[in-house]
């Protein structure tokens, strides 16, 4: 989703750079789960926080975050190459 909005918004840029901020946001919003205060645990609890921040951190999410920008890379890059 992050690839697909960066794309849309940053059209003239190509779509490797596009990839690389797509996956540095990703790791970021991950890496933001390890960082714990007794305010941001509390909005964490709530649906709104556990939709956009998440709840705990988690390896795992990254290299999904980057399979799935490569997919999507995958896609964008396949559109361009004849068949």
């Amino acid at each position: 989703m992050v690839y697909w909005l960066l794309a849309a918004v940053f059209v003239s840029q190509g779509r490797f750079r596009i990839a690389v901020a797509a996956l540095l946001i990703a790791v970021a919003v991950e890496l933001f789960r390890l960082w714990h205060t007794p305010d941001l645990d509390a909005f964490r609890l709530t649906a709104a926080g556990t939709l956009l921040l998440g709840r705990v951190f988690s390896p795992w999410n990254i290299a999904a975050y980057a399979a799935g920008i490569a997919l999507a890379l995958d896609c964008a890059l396949s559109k361009l190459r004849p068949l």
